[in-house]
């Protein structure tokens, strides 16, 4: 709790320190005209019950002039806070991105573990601006509890225990708060996958195949199992909180009603007037009033301080860049030209938590200027030699050489800029055409000639389709419209991004064709050997191509089969046929299978 307090100030008092200074003035107005409220009114009372005209009008003015202050000032402390807690949101929804993105590896986006407790943070930051209100009313409370607490001993010394008795429901409430928690982590894995399937089923994009398939059905049942498991966690985990919160309300609401029973025995008794009894009710009526509101603000704080927890969770999964030991104090720059080329090592990886590793023991050399292609049935480790490549990865055993450096003594983010690709998944930014090709090259990314070069390379006249050309809005999300573009608009958009840069060291073309039947997939390698040469002249780069349809890169300098966790075949097309070996053993039988 003292954690959240404090990190939701910190938060706040950095956002905007003059709205800050004035929602706590008056959040402090509000806590003092509460109870003094109730101080007016039982002055009011004696005075009208002694029939004294004077005092009880003044009285009746101070009653009033506490309540408008209590209204007006919570009133503009709202909108002061509010401001400041919509940047508190957007604050830490960007420390969510940076954290996110703030590591060179994929890590935390391929591991289930990690996946989880993205989702947990995606949904419980959107809660945070809760925290600040949660944060500002319990002060405000506190100050209200601790001067009806004088105020109640002034009244009877032994009304001293209602407060104490008050701190039960919070209590109460942290334990029942801990258990909906509890719940509602155990229920993540269905509750992800239920939204998946959600999404699934309301996407445009596999609208016909479920239709065609006749999933629909199928795929609703499933999701309702999956909510129905997540529910029932959850529904038992609020059962416990309830009974938890009924509780510490109910001892709360005993010490109540003995209150009110002494302070009636003692005016009974004449050790007390009617004023006395006025302010006891209002005063205890408030305390109850406070309580529940404490127990609300209690469940708030803890879960905006679990929601900031969050961030620290998913700060700790994602993985740091490690150097070797050897490493330069200084990282390297890039060269400027590939002589040697890429050279692996020994290289072994395996994906955390898998039972082994998916490359192992990998030696090859990717000569400077080459075009290399990288085949292999599905599953075979083709994209996974492509993220070491581009160091989304570190091998597990091994190195990287780039003209016998070890790659991990370059600047990773210079590397980067001297490296391109096109996956077969693909981004799909929803900018406009020039930009959604443009920041293949950020530096150029409005640079009109600059794009149309980049498509150009990619053998692409997409943009000549469009309705605006280059100003063309790509998808739904604009508020003025935009054009719904076909997956095979999004291909070539994508594929002339990977244009953009002029003389990369490292240029991958990972499946970018898939959805391609093989004839117009060899189309595309064959413009792309343009491209490739391209890069060959000017940097001395590396182009390689990933398929596995061998048909489609009997042209490459290199052919590499990949297999069993390892290079099977090496050489060119004809060399491999004559080898007689696997890569022919394929490539008749996929040359046989499109006759």
């Amino acid at each position: 709790m003292l954690r959240a307090i404090s990190g939701l100030m910190r938060l706040s008092w950095r956002q905007d320190r003059r709205k800050m200074t004035v929602a706590l003035a008056l959040m402090a107005g509000n806590a003092v005209a509460v109870p003094l409220a109730a101080v007016a009114l039982r002055h009011l009372t004696n005075a009208a019950a002694a029939g004294r005209a004077e005092p009880a009008a003044w009285s009746g003015l101070a009653v009033a002039v506490a309540a408008i202050a209590a209204l007006t000032c919570a009133h503009f402390a709202h909108i002061g806070y509010f401001e400041v807690s919509e940047l508190n949101v957007l604050t830490t929804d960007e420390q969510l991105i940076e954290i996110s993105n703030g590591t060179p590896y994929l890590d935390h986006h391929e591991r289930p573990d990690s996946a989880d407790r993205m989702a947990l943070a995606q949904d419980e930051l959107q809660r945070i601006g809760e925290g600040l209100q949660a944060l500002l009313t319990g002060g405000s409370l506190a100050v209200s509890l601790l001067l009806t607490t004088v105020l109640l001993t002034l009244v009877h010394p032994a009304l001293v225990a209602l407060p104490l008795l008050a701190a039960l429901p919070v209590l109460a409430a942290r334990r029942a708060q801990a258990a909906a928690d509890r719940a509602r982590e155990d229920s993540i894995v269905d509750t992800r996958q239920a939204r998946h399937l959600f999404e699934l089923t309301t996407d445009a994009a596999s609208a016909k195949e479920l239709r065609l398939l006749g999933l629909v059905e199928h795929l609703q049942q499933r999701y309702a199992e999956h909510w129905q498991r997540a529910t029932a966690r959850i529904w038992r985990g609020e059962l416990a909180a309830g009974w938890w919160r009924a509780a510490g309300q109910g001892v709360f609401g005993l010490g109540y009603v003995a209150a009110l029973v002494l302070v009636v025995r003692d005016a009974t008794r004449g050790h007390a007037d009617v004023g006395d009894v006025v302010l006891a009710i209002l005063l205890a009526s408030q305390l109850n009033q406070q309580v529940a509101a404490a127990v609300t603000i209690t469940q708030q704080l803890v879960r905006s301080g679990r929601s900031l927890r969050r961030l620290d969770e998913v700060r700790d999964l994602v993985p740091q860049p490690v150097g070797p030991p050897d490493a330069p104090g200084t990282p390297l720059r890039p060269p400027e030209r590939l002589l040697e080329g890429i050279r692996l090592r020994g290289v072994t990886f395996g994906y955390p938590g898998a039972d082994g590793p998916v490359l192992r023991d990998v030696d090859l050399l990717l000569p400077a200027g080459s075009t290399v292609a990288i085949v292999g049935e599905n599953g075979a480790g083709k994209t996974t030699l492509v993220k070491l490549l581009n160091r989304f990865y570190e091998p597990d055993r091994g190195t990287i050489l780039i003209d016998g450096v070890d790659l991990r003594h370059f600047d990773l983010p210079a590397w980067r800029e001297r490296t391109t690709a096109a996956f077969q998944d693909y981004a799909r930014p929803e900018l406009t055409a020039r930009l959604a090709v443009g920041i293949g090259d950020l530096p150029r990314a409005t640079d009109d000639d600059a794009v149309r070069t980049g498509l150009a390379r990619a053998h692409s006249s997409v943009v000549d389709r469009l309705p605006h050309g280059l100003d063309t809005r790509l998808g739904r999300s604009h508020a003025d419209g935009g054009v719904d573009a076909s997956g095979g608009q999004w291909q070539q958009l994508a594929l002339g991004r990977a244009m953009m840069r002029d003389a990369p060291l490292l240029m991958v073309l990972d499946e970018p064709a898939s959805a391609l039947d093989a004839a117009a997939e060899h189309r595309l390698f064959a413009r792309f050997t343009d491209g490739a040469a391209r890069v060959a002249a000017d940097s001395g780069g590396v182009t390689v191509f990933v398929s596995h349809r061998l048909s489609t890169v009997r042209s490459a300098d290199l052919i590499i089969v990949i297999g069993d966790g390892g290079v099977r075949e090496m050489g060119t097309h004809d060399e491999l046929i004559r080898l007689d070996g696997i890569y022919a053993t394929l490539y008749a039988t996929q040359a046989t299978a499109y006759r």
